[in-house]
Formats: structure tokens, C-alpha cells, sequence
């Protein structure tokens, strides 16, 4: 058997065998140089693709070429001059510390349940520090910052400095009803704070490289002027195992997004232990990164250790740092200079002859890369030097650094809330933060006077950064939107939705602004027609013929296309849509992106990333098409959606509707853009359409305002009431007039467009009269005067119509369609979901009188059986 170990080295490190002729091995160095010195750079990387090529063709194992030692990618040579004061930037940076440490504990002295974290920002305390004195630019035209969720502290802390957070909302930290501070960053929670929600691991990552690409695609466009400023991510690297994370990697690299820069925080721990305890994570990422068509800058060591580097003539202590794997680099992390002395320096003579002359203090001292803000500085200006490619920085740190053997690299670090008063302390004197005893023991916050040297360069830095951040902008200029009118026709409600969407796309005002998002689906709902006309965006233009060129439709890409084809990732179109649908907050340009996919790949799929952008205040449309359990008939059960609107029914802001005819639809979106761009509210459509066809008919008089509040009638009847949503309204259509026809029942007739708007309604109602006041809910409004039992049916699972249940003045009866879809006709399912004309028949009969149903099972050849559908 293989010996993992073997693997793993052989895959993502550099510790070489033995030499076993290194006067051969010199020769060929020494050839190297010459011909490096001689002909140049670029003829020595041509012989070395020669080299590769031929070892290939003879079959000769390669080395890991994407991985490069274990040590900074700039050396020491190339490092610009630190350009600030780095006395006055260490004390700040300990004040920040300092509060963002004070902030989490008072609040779990208070209250032990709230929770927090130290941890996390005491690792990336000088990564954050370095940016925001040296290239974080403010405002709508500077840069967007991604924050690791876990450092929120740091960013709260530095705030209330900078005189942007009032010291009782630090005091009230994770204590939000009483005024406090948010958890981690959500914008929704402080709208004029956070720009962006990446508290859920992955989400982050992949929101800022769409966010990267989407600001190309408004230059492209000629929408916005977009050059030189750039999108920063800080990451975890126990995060970057979230499939999310590298979802768009390749896209970065694809096209070119050189305004993208990842900072990956690789303190080797996550919540529990190592991230990759047997092996390397900074090897494993560059690898990765590398590979995608990345720019990688290692960040591992600070300037401590270039001396010792310098003098490594024999590359041991190189071999040394191969060899170390990320348990011992924690371990080593943990300890002090007297154990890593002994236990990684001693190893080897050599080694031991390299610190010969440094105390175990000395040794302690040795910062790693993401703790030395002159290494930093170096890593974020090549950053933002480097054209053509985006940039990761593999920024080595310790988590828990400063806090000594209470936190510093130990196993449940992450976890530290509550630290006593020696802890707090030896934390005030490891960073000579400038308070006593007393003031430590109470957890004081500690904020300069207004004239002292820290705050006057504390608030210079930023203004020469064009002020504060992060800060969001709550409003855009306000656009207006058209009068939308669809006629009647035979067409599904999907061609509908692309006719209205032709229309906003062609109109003088907002034409522009309005972006059309599809995963891999166009020609499945219809959408080819707009291909030649708007084009599909690439950055590259099209560079080939297609072979369709000679049709009508044929596939145009282009540089200024408008429409977002974005291939086989819902996440990766759901976050290209979130970046439209925040981008009247992130650049001051209001845009109305329309994503339209299949139902089922949406809330379940990536309802994370839906929450995300509730999160975010996103305005925008989530078209779910081909959608419904009965509708989309012949795909089977992991296409066809029957839950989708009751995962919309949870999210607050999200305006959910599952209309049936098309002149419903115009007056749904029509509303939608209007509150969204005119109104300026910060509210999300979420519309089902379908792919089935059918006739539709011209707008009743007087049902708008039913429309958008989700239930108005069409046909009255006094002897009981109908519901339908979405196609099934037609079995119910149907349904009345086979009662009408077969048992001289007169049945009423209800449309119903959103279940979740009704509800939200009649829980509005319910509340105020609950609390003393007076309200009727619409449902209550629109039924109380008619007559009978009332039975609703739809093509989603029951527990969407029985939404409205407590608000239904009488007897009610929720049809639905529970249980797993499967292939067959439209009739043929709806008839065994028990959603069909007939079967809503049966019901309605049922709940009239149950003698009449045996009579009507035997009319319409129903035959009972024994398991219901949701158990077959």
C-alpha cells in the first residue's frame, strides 16, 4: 500500500532527496546562471518549457512546478520603503486590540451566552491595520473590503477611534435590541455600516469575485467608470474549504480581474484544530491558486527572519520548513522561544549554528509574515502593482497572537470569550497598551485625546484615503420605470416574462441599467431572441465565428454585451446577481438584474446565498422558471419544484409571487421596479414562471390592487370559493365549472398571486389586534362576505397555501402537492398529486357534504388508494 505520507509530499513540498552528485548538480546551476546572465529571462523560460516539454515526452516524472519554497515571494532586495510611521502605527494598532479584545469579553461578563471572538482578529489585527493606514480608499468610486466575519471586533474597534461608533453601542456589543453591534457583518442589521454579509463561510469569496468582474462589466458597458480601484477579500484559510470559496477561481483568472486581491489569513487553525494538521495549507492554496491562473504572494515570515535566510547558505533551514507540518507550526505557535528551540532549531548542527547567537527571547520574537506591517505593506503594493491576473497573499499568522498561553495557538482559541485579569495583563504589558491595573480589571475601552499624535494620524491616513470605511450608502439617484402591459395570447408566462423584460431592456431610460442573468438555460426559456440584439458579455469580445452564425439568432458575445451568461453555477449567477442588486449601494449606480434559472436550483440550491442578499439589501428580480411540481412535466424528481415558495415565504424582504396569466406578471414587475428603483426600498422579487402554455386573457377591471396584494377574484359564486396560484388557477377554472355543469354548485373563483404576501398581511393584522388596535387582514377583507367552505390548490406543497390558514374567516381546504416529483405528462401528475380539476372537484364536494363524494369518485373514475401521494 501507498504511503500517504509519500503523497503528500511529493504533491505540495520542496524537500529534495538526496544529492547523489552535487559537483553534476552545481555544473548544471552554474550553466544556468550564465545563460540567465547572458541571453536574459525570457530565453531561459523558453529553455526551461523546452526542458519540461522533453521530460514529458520521455516520461519523466515531474516535480509540484506550481508550488515555490517555503518563504516570502518578495525578497528581502525588492521590499519598497515602509512609507509610514511605524511606531504610531503600532501603538494605534494596539489600542485597536485592546478594544476589540475589552468589547468581547465585557459583553460575556455580562452575558455569558452572547458568545464573540478574540481570536481571529489577533491574527489578522496588522493585515487590517496595513490596509486601512496605507490602501483601503473610501467611497462609492474607492474600494470594497470583504471582511473576515470573525474580525468584526477589530473593524468595530477601529470605528469607535475613528468617532464613527459611539462607545455605548461597543459597550452593547452582540446586544442588538438594546442598540449594540452586530454579530459579524451584516448590512441589514447596520445599513450604514457594512456593505457586505460574509458571515457564512464561502460566501465571501465568491461574492468578491463577481463583485470584481461585475465592476468590469459596468465599465465594459460604459456605465461607470471603474479603473484602478479594487476589491479586497479576507479569508480564512480553514474557510477556503467551502466548495464556494473556489467556485470562481478560474473566472478570476479567466478574465483577467487584476482589481481583485484575496488576503488569505493562514493562521493553520479553524475552530477545532489545524486546517490541515498532516501537511501544508499554504502549499496546498498556492497550488490551487497557482493553477487557477493566479498571481500568488507568500507572506510567511517577518523581518526577524531575514537574517536568518540570509545567512542559510545551505538552504537547511529551508529544508527545516518543508519538513515542519502545520501541527507542529501550531505547536510551535503555542510555545515559547526556549521549546521551539529544541524542539525545531536543534534538529540539525547547522541549524543550530544559525541561532547560535539568539536568546530563547530572540526566538520568541520571531514574528511571522502577517505580524510584520513592513511585510505586509510590501505584499498589498505588488499587490496593487500587478496587471493581468488577481492576486492572493498567503499571509502566515498565529491565531490567538498576543495572548499568550490563555490563546496563542492553542486548540480551542477560536472558542475564547472570557479572559481573567492576569490574562488581561500580560495582554496590556505584550503591547504596551497605556492603562493601570484597575482599568484593566474593569475591561476599560481606551481612545486617545483628539490632539494626541495617534488619533491626528489616525484620522490624516484616512483622509488621504478619501475618508472612512466601511460605510455603505443607503440611496442612488432614482430612475423611472415604464408602464408595462402585456395582451392577451397563447404563450407560457416564461415567454411573457422575456417579452416585458425585452421591453424594460429597450427603454430609453432604464434600458441600460437593466441586467439579464442566466446560468446555462437561455434558449430553455426562450431568451436566444435577445442574443443578437443586447449580445452576451465576455471581456474578450468574440474571437470566433459561431456556428450559428448565419441564423437570425445566432450567439453574439461581446465586450459590451448586456446579458450575464454565466455557465453551470447557480452560485456563481446568484452572486453575479447580488453584485447588480447591491451596486446602487456599492458604486452609486442603481442596476435591475433579472436572474432567471430552474425553480428548483434556486432556494434550495443556494438559499444561503438568497439570504446573503437579504442580507445585503439587494433589489433585483429571481425569476424561478420552469417551475412547479406538475408543470415542468418529464424531468423527474430533482428538477420539478413543489417548496421553493415556501422557502421565499421566510425571507422578510423578499416579495414572493406565483402568478398565473401574463397580464399579472406585467403588473407584478412593473410595481417590483418601481418601489426598487423609484421607491429606493430595499426589497427582492422572487416570480415563478412556467413553461406550459395556455391562452391568456386581457386584465380584469379593478383587480390591481388584488394583484399586488395577492388574492382578488374572478368569477363570484355563492357556493363556496375557489383558490388557485400559477397554472393550477386553471385546474380551479375548471374545477367551478364542473361543479356548475355536474352538480349545480355556483362556485367562486380567487386568483391567487402570493400566498406569502398574504400571509405577511394577516400576520401585520393579527399583531396590531392583538396589541389593542384595529385591522383587518385582505384575506378577511376579500372572503368574509362570500359564502361557503373555501378550498385552495397550488403546485407547491400544502404548507404554501396553508400559509393563509389562521386568517380564512371558514372551513378551509389546502391541496398541494407534497411529496417527490417524478416523470410523466402534466395531466397524468396533477392527476396523482390530487391537484386536477377532478380532484378539486372531490374536495370541494367533501368539504360540502361528504355523502357527495362516493357519487363523484365513481363520475370521474377516481379510484382511492391506500398511501397517499407524499408516500409513494
Amino acid at each position: 500500500m501507498t504511503d500517504l505520507s509519500d503523497i503528500v509530499t511529493s504533491a505540495f513540498w520542496r524537500v529534495n532527496p538526496p544529492d547523489a552528485d552535487p559537483a553534476e548538480t552545481r555544473e548544471w546551476l552554474e550553466a544556468f546562471d550564465a545563460l540567465v546572465q547572458s541571453e536574459g529571462r525570457e530565453r531561459a523560460t523558453f529553455l526551461l518549457r523546452k526542458l519540461l516539454d522533453h521530460a514529458r515526452a520521455r516520461r519523466v516524472p515531474l516535480p509540484p512546478v506550481l508550488n515555490t519554497p517555503y518563504k516570502n515571494s518578495i525578497v528581502l532586495a525588492d521590499q519598497p520603503q515602509f512609507p509610514g510611521n511605524l511606531e504610531i502605527e503600532s501603538r494605534l494598532s494596539a489600542i485597536v486590540r485592546w478594544n476589540a479584545l475589552a468589547m468581547v469579553v465585557r459583553a460575556n461578563r455580562a452575558h455569558a451566552e452572547l458568545g464573540g471572538h478574540i481570536a481571529s482578529y489577533a491574527s489578522a489585527a496588522d493585515l487590517f491595520e496595513v490596509g486601512f493606514n496605507h490602501f483601503f480608499r473610501a467611497g462609492q468610486d474607492g474600494d470594497l473590503v470583504y471582511f473576515q466575519p470573525h474580525s468584526a471586533p477589530g473593524v468595530y474597534a477601529r470605528a469607535y477611534l475613528e468617532g464613527r461608533l459611539p462607545e455605548e453601542r461597543l459597550a452593547n456589543y452582540r446586544q442588538e435590541t438594546r442598540g449594540g453591534l452586530s454579530s459579524y457583518c451584516h448590512p441589514y442589521l447596520m445599513p450604514e455600516f457594512w456593505q457586505f454579509p460574509t458571515g457564512s463561510m464561502g460566501l465571501g469569496p465568491i461574492n468578491a469575485i463577481y463583485q470584481a468582474r461585475f465592476m468590469r462589466y459596468l465599465e465594459h458597458r460604459g456605465i461607470l467608470t471603474t479603473e484602478g480601484r479594487k476589491v479586497w477579500a479576507f479569508v480564512g484559510d480553514g474557510e477556503m474549504d467551502e466548495p464556494e470559496s473556489l467556485a470562481g477561481l478560474s473566472l478570476a483568472a479567466r478574465e483577467g480581474l487584476d482589481n481583485l486581491i484575496f488576503v488569505v489569513n493562514c493562521n493553520l487553525q479553524r475552530l477545532d484544530g489545524p486546517v490541515r494538521g498532516n501537511g501544508s495549507v499554504v502549499q496546498e492554496l498556492e497550488g490551487l491558486f497557482a493553477g487557477a491562473g493566479w498571481n500568488v504572494l507568500k507572506l510567511l515570515w517577518g523581518a526577524d527572519w531575514d537574517p536568518l535566510f540570509a545567512r542559510d547558505h545551505d538552504g537547511i533551514l529551508l529544508k527545516r520548513l518543508h519538513e515542519t507540518v502545520d501541527g507542529e507550526f501550531q505547536t510551535y505557535a503555542a510555545t515559547d522561544g526556549r521549546f521551539n528551540r529544541e524542539h525545531f532549531f536543534n534538529k540539525y548542527p547547522e541549524l543550530r549554528e544559525l541561532i547560535a547567537g539568539m536568546s530563547d527571547e530572540d526566538i520568541d520574537r520571531l514574528r511571522r509574515g502577517g505580524h510584520d506591517p513592513v511585510k505586509v505593506y510590501a505584499a498589498y503594493r505588488a499587490a496593487m502593482q500587478h496587471g493581468g491576473q488577481p492576486t492572493v497573499i498567503l499571509a502566515q499568522t498565529k491565531k490567538g497572537y498576543g495572548m499568550g498561553h490563555w490563546g496563542q495557538g492553542k486548540m480551542g482559541t477560536h472558542q475564547q470569550k472570557k479572559l481573567d485579569d492576569e490574562a488581561l495583563r500580560a495582554f496590556r504589558d505584550r503591547f504596551a497598551v497605556p492603562l493601570s491595573d484597575d482599568e484593566v480589571a474593569q475591561a476599560r475601552f481606551l481612545k486617545p485625546a483628539a490632539d494626541s499624535a495617534e488619533m491626528k494620524y489616525l484620522h490624516a491616513r484616512r483622509q488621504a484615503l478619501n475618508g472612512y470605511l466601511p460605510a455603505r450608502i443607503r440611496e442612488a439617484a432614482k430612475l423611472a420605470v415604464p408602464s408595462l402591459q402585456s395582451g392577451p395570447r397563447n404563450q407560457s408566462t416564461t415567454m411573457a416574462f422575456v417579452q416585458l423584460l425585452a421591453t424594460l431592456m429597450k427603454d430609453e431610460t432604464i434600458g441600460k441599467r437593466i441586467v439579464p442573468i442566466v446560468a446555462d438555460e437561455a434558449r430553455t426559456f426562450g431568451m436566444q431572441t435577445l442574443f443578437r440584439q443586447f449580445g452576451i458579455y465576455s471581456a474578450l469580445g468574440q474571437l470566433y465565428e459561431p456556428e450559428d452564425s448565419e441564423e437570425l439568432l445566432f450567439y453574439r458575445e461581446a465586450k459590451e454585451g448586456q446579458i450575464l451568461e454565466e455557465g453551470i453555477t447557480e452560485a456563481g449567477a446568484l452572486s453575479s446577481w447580488l453584485a447588480a442588486a447591491t451596486s446602487y449601494s456599492a458604486h452609486g449606480t442603481p442596476m435591475l438584474p433579472f436572474y432567471i434559472y430552474y425553480s428548483i436550483f434556486g432556494f434550495q440550491r443556494v438559499g444561503d446565498l438568497i439570504w446573503a442578499a437579504a442580507d445585503s439589501r439587494a433589489r433585483g428580480f429571481l425569476v424561478g422558471g420552469t417551475a412547479g411540481r406538475t408543470t415542468l412535466a418529464g424531468e423527474g424528481l430533482q428538477h420539478q419544484d413543489g417548496s421553493s415558495h415556501l422557502a421565499a415565504s421566510t425571507i422578510p424582504n423578499c416579495r414572493a409571487y406565483d402568478q398565473c396569466f401574463a397580464y399579472e406578471l406585467a403588473a407584478i414587475v412593473e410595481d417590483g421596479a418601481r418601489r426598487m428603483l423609484e421607491a429606493q426600498e430595499d426589497v427582492f422579487y422572487y416570480i415563478t414562471a412556467y413553461n406550459e402554455n395556455y391562452p391568456h386573457p386581457a386584465a380584469p377591471e379593478g383587480a390591481a390592487e388584488g394583484i399586488l396584494r395577492g388574492l382578488y377574484r374572478l368569477r363570484p359564486g355563492d357556493g363556496l370559493q375557489l383558490l388557485g396560484s400559477g397554472p393550477i388557477l386553471r385546474e380551479v377554472m375548471t374545477a367551478a365549472e364542473m361543479l356548475q355543469k355536474d352538480w349545480g354548485i355556483d362556485a367562486g373563483v380567487w386568483s391567487v398571486t402570493s400566498f406569502t404576501e398574504l400571509r405577511r398581511d394577516g400576520m401585520a393584522a393579527e399583531r396590531k389586534h392583538r396589541l389593542g388596535g384595529e385591522a383587518t387582514s385582505w384575506v378577511e377583507k376579500c372572503l368574509r362576505e362570500t359564502k361557503g367552505p373555501i378550498v385552495a390548490a397550488s403546485d407547491y406543497v400544502r404548507a404554501v397555501p396553508d400559509l393563509i390558514r389562521p386568517y380564512v374567516p371558514r372551513a378551509y381546504i389546502a391541496l398541494g402537492t407534497d411529496g417527490f416529483g417524478r416523470s410523466d405528462t402534466r395531466a397524468a401528475l396533477r392527476e396523482f398529486f390530487e391537484v386536477d380539476a377532478k380532484s378539486i372537484v372531490v374536495a370541494a364536494l367533501a368539504a360540502l357534504d361528504r355523502k357527495l363524494v362516493r357519487g363523484a369518485l365513481d363520475r370521474y373514475g377516481i379510484h382511492p388508494v391506500a398511501r397517499p401521494p407524499w408516500e409513494r
